[in-house]
């Protein structure tokens, strides 16, 4: 089924163009390069901490927020590096340019996606506690790229590289990916101090 990506605003696109038209900008790879499929970019901010072992529960509902939206900068037929853009006072804005494995990962959690049988619409979810990024496959076709929080139904695809133990390019359902996240996330119990 296809995905259901959503349109960036216009002057978030508006400010891409003009960073890669521009003669100081940097290259992410030789050649003309054109920004594509956009997704909003959200951060997780809050999980709260369950008491016990993960139970397949959420542990409270997530709180996440809009930061940004990335485009994929493609050069013939594949991702070679991706353009960041952020909210300011002024509106979108150009942010920078990223490279390195994220963009691979994220292309291929993609081409992944489209084969799944239900429909989604697309965005990434930051963790940045843990350093991670997925792919966060909303079920709310009709959500704004600033609404809504993961669904216990959604599904995320951790992109590579993955914190150790949580395997990258599976789909994940949030109902079981978000525990094992707040338990990496809480903060170690204290021990006694030394007699």
């Amino acid at each position: 089924m296809p995905l259901h990506p959503l349109t960036a605003p216009a002057p978030a696109l508006r400010s891409v163009l003009a960073a890669l038209a521009s003669p100081t900008a940097p290259r992410p790879a030789p050649g003309s390069v054109r920004p594509e499929l956009p997704l909003p970019v959200h951060v997780l901010d809050r999980i709260r901490p369950h008491a016990g072992p993960p139970s397949g529960t959420l542990p409270g509902p997530p709180h996440t927020r809009l930061t940004g939206w990335r485009f994929l900068l493609h050069s013939g037929e594949r991702a070679v590096a991706a353009a960041d853009t952020v909210l300011t006072p002024d509106g979108w804005t150009f942010s920078h340019i990223v490279e390195g494995p994220y963009v691979a990962a994220g292309e291929r959690a993609l081409r992944q996606a489209e084969a799944l049988p239900a429909p989604y619409q697309p965005r990434l979810l930051s963790v940045p506690e843990l350093y991670m990024l997925t792919l966060w496959l909303h079920g709310d076709l009709d959500a704004g790229p600033a609404e809504g929080s993961p669904r216990p139904t959604d599904l995320l695809v951790p992109l590579a590289p993955a914190p150790p133990g949580i395997a990258a390019h599976r789909p994940h359902r949030v109902a079981e990916l978000l525990p094992v996240l707040t338990h990496r996330i809480a903060p170690a119990p204290l021990l006694g101090s030394p007699a």
